[in-house]
């Protein structure tokens, strides 16, 4: 209940405060541009099939972000003592990581399934043109309240995180095609840059579709289970 007074008044005094940047919107377009006509291909098909069949594999998906998960915390452990074996500290903290996730496995849906309704909270203050300098506490009220119907409800973990998923590569490289035409270049990034509801409703939109449709398939589905 703490965080209602904060997020009031950061509405409030919205115009007042000066609005430094703090979502890297240059830094993620230029790794969204970067990608090639292939690498934009793999991740519309592979993203669809998160988006929409994600309750099916959702234990390799698991594996495969806390591996990723582990790879940045290794790069940064190894960043951290100076070490000269970063690939080899980076690989193994990833395969430990994917190891660890596997037993845990409920726990693990859990966590992604809080740091994902952070993700859709914090897009949706991007959104409205909120002060980026509390995006955090947006992002806090997401992962509050991904964590506990979470842990109440398994599926809706499961669906979140994996439609969430599945809705950024589709996005991430839907935005990579349209950049690599000449007719759309300019018109999307424009869009980017200048309208901050744009990527935040472009997220969202095959995000519940995702989830009302993985809903769908569950409920006909008599043989899954976690």
């Amino acid at each position: 209940m703490y965080l209602i007074p904060i997020l009031a008044q950061a509405a409030e005094n919205a115009s007042q405060v000066e609005n430094v940047p703090v979502v890297p919107i240059e830094l993620i377009w230029k790794h969204i541009t970067a990608l090639s006509l292939l690498e934009a291909l793999t991740f519309i098909s592979f993203g669809t099939v998160c988006l929409f069949y994600g309750w099916r594999v959702f234990k390799v998906l698991v594996a495969i972000c806390f591996a990723m998960l582990g790879l940045a915390m290794g790069v940064m452990a190894s960043e951290k003592i100076g070490g000269e074996n970063t690939a080899l500290i980076a690989v193994l903290s990833s395969i430990a990581m994917a190891i660890i996730s596997i037993p845990l496995i409920h726990w693990a849906v859990c966590i992604l399934g809080a740091a994902a309704g952070g993700l859709l909270t914090a897009g949706g203050w991007y959104g409205f043109q909120l002060p980026e300098q509390y995006l955090w506490a947006g992002a806090l009220v997401g992962i509050v309240a991904g964590g506990m119907i979470s842990f109440i409800v398994f599926r809706i973990a499961v669906m979140l995180f994996s439609s969430l998923g599945g809705s950024m590569l589709i996005v991430t490289g839907a935005l990579a095609l349209l950049y690599l035409y000449p007719e759309t270049k300019e018109q999307i990034e424009q869009l980017v840059f200048e309208e901050k509801w744009f990527l935040p409703v472009m997220l969202l939109v095959p995000t519940v579709m995702g989830i009302f449709t993985q809903n769908k398939f569950i409920k006909s589905s008599a043989d899954w289970s976690f």
